[in-house]
């Protein structure tokens, strides 16, 4: 009763070899993944030029993240909470506040004590800390995915995050080599459980975001952020930076610095949504690893930072990574339709990712097919 499973075993075996040596790079490497590598580096990339102001920021003696915040959600709410305000019927705004008010209240204050978590976490702990330990965002991420979105991942999907985590090492290890191990030490043990803390937050609100985008449509998540993120970080700029904003020195410098932030963020919150939408929240933290590696890049013209071949080998390592990540669709039961958003239901785009699901399961999973077959065979030849 063994052979034919142990003959289907070793063609599987076979298969995978074969495959390994003699697949076809436009198998793994389709548009619609260059397209998604593309965009989620242009993410990392708007990460980048927050960090790089905020350090000038700093460099300048002005310490305000929740003002930075503010600027932000102020900038959506003008822009997309108006939009909402013109729309008819269920997408108007009145009607989402009226049935769904404390949910985005409860999305925006996630959002925003995330933001300010991590920024605070600096004054208590070192670089080293925060990029180790915000790393704790993917697997809760994927917890949280799992349970929720009811997203299945396979065995290749760990595999692939796993890779970034090692690239994510590889980035450390320079930056201890580099002596780049920047931050305070005044209260280690407060600092990184406010990393922790901003992680679980993160990957809270992106969930929200990737059910929404999903499901609902872009613009109402935006308006959304932008009205409660306005109205929970304007109270806690009040509370808490009200002496921090009185003493800043205003001059042009200043003020092209909180411009340049500003739209950074607003940039990334605009189009972070489509990526999302594109592949998974998952997926686009997968390839935010690499803003840190962008920061650092900048950091060898603007700041004299020491060059390491580390770096590099880093930032190829979570390419690798994200492209392992995003050649295997994940599974997700479609539970209820979208709403016919013209900006999201794309057949093109759900035909590429269809296709790319089946080449590459046959690609990357032959042993579970044969097993599958072998299984139904001794099922059907059952009397």
């Amino acid at each position: 009763m063994e052979g034919p499973v142990e003959e289907s075993q070793c063609g599987g075996c076979r298969r995978i070899y074969g495959l390994l040596f003699n697949y076809k790079i436009k198998d793994v490497l389709t548009w619609h993944l260059l397209k998604t590598l593309a965009m989620g580096q242009g993410l990392s990339l708007l990460i980048c030029g927050t960090a790089v102001s905020c350090l000038y920021l700093a460099n300048t003696g002005v310490e305000t993240p929740m003002l930075q915040s503010f600027l932000n959600y102020v900038l959506l709410l003008l822009i997309y909470t108006s939009s909402l305000s013109f729309r008819k019927g269920d997408e108007n705004i009145l009607q989402i506040l009226k049935n769904k008010w404390w949910k985005y209240l409860l999305m925006g204050l996630t959002d925003v004590e995330a933001n300010y978590a991590v920024v605070k976490a600096y004054q208590f702990t070192t670089l080293t800390s925060i990029q180790l330990l915000d790393c704790f965002l993917i697997p809760v991420l994927m917890v949280l995915a799992w349970l929720f979105l009811k997203t299945r991942y396979r065995p290749v999907h760990f595999v692939a995050v796993v890779v970034c985590l090692f690239g994510v090492g590889a980035m450390v290890g320079a930056d201890l080599l580099a002596g780049r191990d920047q931050g305070s030490t005044s209260d280690v043990l407060l600092g990184d459980g406010l990393v922790l803390l901003s992680a679980v937050l993160y990957a809270v609100s992106n969930v929200c975001q990737e059910y929404t985008v999903k499901n609902l449509s872009r613009m109402e998540f935006l308006g959304m952020m932008g009205l409660f993120g306005t109205v929970i970080s304007g109270v806690q700029l009040a509370v808490l930076e009200t002496c921090a904003i009185q003493a800043i020195k205003w001059d042009l410098k200043i003020v092209m610095l909180f411009a340049v932030y500003t739209l950074c963020m607003f940039a990334l919150y605009t189009f972070m949504p489509i990526v999302v939408k594109m592949t998974s929240a998952t997926a686009v933290n997968l390839s935010l690893l690499t803003a840190d590696l962008f920061s650092f890049f900048c950091g060898i013209f603007l700041f004299n930072y020491t060059f390491s071949s580390l770096y590099v080998i880093s930032f190829v390592i979570i390419t690798v990574g994200f492209v392992m990540f995003n050649a295997v669709p994940t599974y997700i039961p479609i539970t209820e339709s979208h709403t016919g958003n013209e900006d999201f239901d794309d057949p093109t785009t759900v035909a590429v990712e269809q296709s790319a699901e089946t080449t590459l399961y046959h690609l990357l999973c032959p042993v579970e097919k044969d097993i599958e077959r072998s299984e139904t065979q001794k099922l059907a030849s059952t009397p």
